[in-house]
């Protein structure tokens, strides 16, 4: 039905032109060749910050000014709706033709079959291995990246100097300097480590440093991580309290002069320029056990099944390109996914920098379709440990026995 709409479309905008060209005595174009993408795309998304509504408003009246074939449109869905708007959506066939999502979600609604298959359909041979990664199930492409974020260490560099320390490089250096700046109201280190996928995207860089998966913490890398955790919390160079805290909650404790040193992301820099201009801090990659690694965040875009899929993939072309891509980036405070845009993309600053360079680290959750319940898993792991509810050991147990139920092992 939808085809047959599409094709009565393509042939009433070309009859239009033809006898519009009669009438005249001129000979007019269109852009509705037969054959080519046309007809509507409606994009949802959840932002909720008016300037990211604004920015992708922006591109969408840029796309339909350019061509007449297809018109793009967005709708926003509540964060809290919107997974379920998806599974309510495929239930009964009223879908969008393009989504733009968290990248730790997009496995599980491929596996679904709500997303079109584009292997092959968009070239992501120049995108960073990890956001890639999550777009993929089954060595198939059921998306493409939209913008990404990472995680590095963001340090006070007066403390560190008022404390004798260098910046860590390793797991015994960092432990090291967290101890030596805590004082008084002062805590040395932190990272956001709630019960929830917020902590869980924290913590795996640990467990990713020992060189273990994210389905591995059962192993003795996995309880060398948590052991970490451990040793910081007992030597007082971490504080328990990042339990409570969100990354916004940690990039406040820190730009206040309560943290000395923190694990955080690209979009806090915006902010914390604004609020301290005159605060000395730098940042660095996370210090290592075996081998460096970071977290991926970031969203991604993907292509309804049995929607409008060749429109839509069209319309991603253009969302991607260089001058599109940088102009987005730049608004809603990302790293482009597209390694050739993200060299270039904040020029000579010197903290952009190792950012970008860390996103060749920068391990994506998952992707796997049951990976929210894993999530849950790993990160009840580490807030037992930081609380002394358990051990190491018994904490780690615990949670890889719930991974392998859940991967079926």
């Amino acid at each position: 039905m939808k085809r047959f709409v599409m094709v009565l479309m393509v042939a009433s905008i070309l009859f239009s032109a033809f006898a519009a060209g009669k009438k005249d005595g001129t000979k007019t174009t269109t852009s509705a060749v037969a054959g080519s993408p046309s007809g509507d795309v409606v994009i949802w998304y959840y932002w909720e910050t008016i300037g990211h509504q604004k920015a992708l408003d922006h591109i969408i009246t840029e796309f339909n000014k350019k061509q007449s074939a297809i018109k793009v449109s967005a709708k926003y869905v509540p964060f809290a709706d919107f997974k379920k708007q998806l599974s309510i959506g495929a239930a009964a066939s009223e879908l969008p033709d393009l989504v733009i999502l968290d990248n730790p979600d997009h496995a599980s609604y491929a596996s679904m079959g709500i997303f079109a298959d584009i292997t092959g359909k968009f070239d992501v041979s120049t995108y960073y291995p990890g956001p890639v990664n999550s777009c993929t199930l089954n060595g198939r492409l059921y998306g493409v990246p939209f913008g990404s974020n990472d995680l590095v260490l963001f340090y006070n560099e007066d403390m560190l100097k008022k404390a004798g320390v260098s910046v860590p490089t390793t797991w015994d250096e960092l432990l090291n300097a967290a101890a030596k700046c805590t004082k008084g109201n002062v805590s040395g280190f932190a990272h956001s480590s709630l019960q929830n996928e917020e902590g869980t995207f924290n913590f795996l860089t640990w467990l990713w440093s020992t060189g273990a998966t994210s389905y591995e913490i059962g192993t003795a890398n996995g309880i060398k991580a948590l052991t970490q955790v451990q040793k910081m919390i007992q030597n007082g160079g971490m504080t328990v309290e990042a339990i409570n805290w969100t990354q916004g909650d940690t990039m406040h404790q820190f730009i206040s002069g309560n943290l000395a040193m923190m694990i955080n992301g690209t979009w806090q820099i915006p902010t914390m320029r604004e609020e301290v201009p005159d605060m000395h801090w730098n940042v660095a990659p996370i210090p290592q056990d075996k081998v460096q690694a970071s977290g991926l965040g970031g969203e991604n875009y993907a292509v309804i099944a049995g929607g409008n899929e060749a429109a839509a993939i069209e319309f991603l072309k253009y969302a991607t390109s260089k001058d599109v891509c940088l102009y987005m980036m730049e608004k809603m405070g990302y790293i482009s996914s597209d390694s050739t845009i993200a060299e270039g993309q904040f020029g000579n600053d010197p903290v952009y920098k190792v950012f970008v360079d860390e996103m060749k680290y920068a391990g994506a959750r998952g992707p796997l379709p049951e990976w929210p319940d894993i999530s849950d898993a790993i990160s009840l792991a580490f807030n037992e440990v930081m609380t002394g509810a358990s051990t190491p050991k018994k904490a780690a147990a615990k949670a890889q026995a719930t991974i392998d139920a859940i991967l079926g092992k």
